[in-house]
């Protein structure tokens, strides 16, 4: 017999490499993952749903990026599946009947749930047309973005204020654990390729309102120190050893020297600087890189020898040949939004507010409410002990008639008793309207031929009549076979 097969390459217990982005320290069971869904899909309208798939862009790699929502769906089957998938947060897209846009952050499995009206909101696509050299798709969704938070908390504020203390801190948190925390330390520089900025408006007048720009951003760097047609020539020795076909080596063919490329202009009377070449970089955005390449492990006597070279190397120059000065520069991914924060509401999409934009209570409206809510968690309280009970009861139920029978429960009994067709209504779908009721399956088989050749040989008119008489003497009313 032939021995049954066992998946080892892609099933549980398989021995499969450890992925790169798990070396970098961003994949980890305990990360933070999300779900990005519209509710209501089909009535958003399609600039909704584009800014959902937008939305979830950002959030990779931690997030469903295949979603697929339907109109049946509800948000209690998005909730349910939440713990079984690990999902720790919802982020959901709807439109109001007025009009409006509206995004909610949902913590699940318990809250609480922010309420946001997005009021203004540019699409990726949107924001790459408007740039002249746009950055493609490449290796920066592969990495959970760098989260930047600014203004969030202002240190004047108290828990009598417009917009409480407490209200900073829970926005602050709950944003914060979107994406997975980078150590310093062993997170590599080159892991990081995005950034997600959300900046908080102060309002001048302090009039209570919470607003949060929506911004995400890759991060680019180059060389600084050298012109363009170097950098092209550096880059294309960097891609003449990878698999890549795409760049290589500059075209030279029309060029009699190599300083006409290197120093431009007309017969090379030129100078061509990052400058003139209209991609200088500001002296903020410059950074300094130590070189962390892999070396050759040398002796005692030489390392000691290098070192005591490299030590009068910069005293005289004053810099180190290991440390690389690289410009930074910030392309706008999209998507855009700017976000008005209505509500803060206790559970996961309904339960108590604990803090609202427009309306304001009293401290005896927020007694009753108390009152209302403490009431309302003792009755359900009390319906999980009743149904606990009553499950209990079943079970104690069917355990002492499964005694009291020898070993048969409920089940096996009731499946034992002789089925009385006479129980069964007409009308049941145990019946069909055309063909009659088949007990077997057997329609156009042998046995509706033999019954046909009965009825036809006046054989089953002797059965009608005892059939008749069964029923007489049990005392039901059977109605009469055509």
């Amino acid at each position: 017999m032939a021995r049954k097969r066992v998946k080892k390459r892609t099933h549980v217990g398989a021995k499969n490499p450890v992925s790169s982005a798990a070396l970098n320290g961003h994949a980890d069971r305990k990360d933070p993952k999300s779900m990005v869904i519209r509710i209501g899909a089909g009535e958003v309208g399609t600039s909704i749903s584009q800014l959902a798939t937008d939305v979830r862009r950002v959030m990779e790699p931690g997030t469903a990026t295949r979603l697929k929502e339907r109109k049946a769906n509800r948000l209690r089957d998005y909730v349910t599946m939440c713990g079984p998938l690990g999902v720790t947060h919802l982020l959901l897209f709807s439109r109001s009947e007025s009009g409006n846009t509206n995004l909610r952050l949902a913590i699940a499995p318990r809250g609480p749930t922010f309420n946001f009206r997005v009021d203004k909101y540019s699409l990726a696509k949107d924001v790459r047309r408007a740039q002249r050299h746009p950055k493609g798709g490449g290796k920066e969704f592969l990495t959970p973005p760098l989260l930047v938070m600014n203004n969030f908390t202002d240190p004047n504020t108290d828990a009598n204020s417009k917009v409480p203390k407490h209200l900073e801190s829970i926005t602050t948190t709950a944003f914060q654990s979107l994406f997975p925390p980078i150590n310093p330390q062993r997170t590599p520089l080159k892991s990081i390729r995005r950034v997600l900025l959300l900046n908080r408006e102060k309002s001048p007048e302090n009039d209570g309102s919470f607003i949060i720009n929506f911004r995400h951003y890759a991060i680019t760097t180059k060389a600084v120190g050298m012109s363009k047609p170097l950098r092209r020539l550096n880059a294309a020795e960097k891609l003449i050893k990878s698999k890549s076909r795409k760049g290589g080596l500059p075209n030279l063919g029309k060029l009699r020297d190599i300083s006409e490329f290197m120093i431009g202009g007309e017969d090379g009377q030129g100078y061509m600087t990052d400058g003139t070449s209209g991609s200088e970089y500001d002296t903020d955005a410059e950074i300094e890189i130590l070189d962390q390449g892999p070396k050759k492990v040398k002796s005692a006597k030489a390392r000691a020898a290098i070192a005591a070279v490299e030590a009068a190397e910069e005293e005289e120059e004053g810099h180190d040949d290991n440390v690389e000065r690289r410009a930074v520069k910030l392309v706008e991914l999209g998507p855009r939004m700017r976000l008005r924060m209505t509500k803060v509401e206790e559970g996961m999409c309904s339960g108590k507010v604990l803090w609202h934009e427009y309306v304001h209570k009293t401290q005896e409206e927020i007694r009753e409410l108390e009152k209302k809510w403490e009431q309302k968690r003792r009755e359900k309280e009390a319906r999980k002990k009743q149904q606990k009970a009553n499950v209990e009861k079943k079970k104690a139920e069917k355990a002492a008639h499964k005694k009291a029978t020898g070993g048969k429960s409920k089940d096996d009994s009731d499946d034992e008793d002789e089925m009385d067709m006479d129980d069964y209504p007409y009308d049941s779908d145990m019946y069909d309207a055309e063909d009659g009721f088949d007990s077997e399956g057997l329609a156009g088989d042998a046995e509706e031929q033999a019954n046909t050749k009965m009825e036809q040989d006046g054989e089953w008119e002797d059965e009608e009549e005892e059939i008749a008489q069964e029923a007489q003497a049990k005392g039901k009313k059977k109605p009469a076979l055509k």
